[in-house]
């Protein structure tokens, strides 16, 4: 994982961007359905990587369904 080639840790990632560590697990486990634009560049900017590198594309039958 990008915090552990970085030697960063959650808590100090957490601060530096003004999130909650709580936040940053839900974020770290998959555990929410988005992330805001500023957060992940916010992330990207401290950790100096590209989104590619801390996101990945996991299908789900939940992408097939529209909104409701």
């Amino acid at each position: 994982m990008v915090l552990a080639q970085r030697k960063v840790r959650s808590k100090e990632l957490a601060e530096a961007i003004g999130i909650t560590e709580s936040n940053l697990s839900l974020l770290k486990s998959g555990k929410v359905k988005g992330v805001r634009f500023a957060t992940l560049a916010a992330i990207c900017r401290y950790l100096d990587c590209v989104p590619g590198d801390i996101l990945a594309y996991q299908p789900s039958d939940d992408d097939l369904r529209a909104e409701e």
